[in-house]
């Protein structure tokens, strides 16, 4: 049986390298990543752009891991994203501009593995916090820029 928790852990590692395509190729032919916040699903090369956008807003990332959780096939990450809002920030609603203020972002991340491969990432992240952290929150339409 594959380790999934180290699946996982090396997932994180190669994200933190902002390695998009490194990211990608972790997952299964038909996996996919759900933002849940946003709503927004990603599969292929999809995967690779969002890994790729989200470091473009925030070129120092750092995903501080916590507690994690193994069941079979299922993985659940307690972390925090964390960094400085330096690049635009891309959502599906429009576009932020840098702000420079740091992030503390709390999320819990739900991954489904099959034969060593993810099938499915859904990530559960505080967006709310994080456009309160970054000042944009109590106006948000005056901050986005259409795409």
């Amino acid at each position: 049986m594959l380790d999934n928790e180290r699946i996982i852990r090396q997932a994180y590692e190669v994200a933190e390298r902002q390695d998009g395509e490194g990211f990608a190729a972790m997952f299964a032919e038909d996996g996919y990543l759900l933002d849940v916040p946003a709503g927004q699903r990603y599969v292929g090369k999809e995967i690779a752009g969002m890994i790729g956008q989200f470091a473009r807003a925030f070129p120092d990332i750092h995903r501080e891991l916590g507690k994690f959780v193994v069941s079979g096939d299922t993985v659940v990450v307690e972390l925090s994203l964390n960094g400085t809002h330096t690049g635009p920030l891309v959502l599906p609603v429009g576009t932020i501009a840098p702000t420079n203020k740091a992030i503390e972002v709390p999320c819990a991340d739900v991954f489904v593995l099959e034969d060593g491969k993810i099938v499915s990432f859904h990530c559960y992240n505080a967006a709310s916090v994080l456009l309160a952290q970054i000042g944009v929150l109590g106006n948000l339409s005056a901050a986005i820029q259409a795409n």
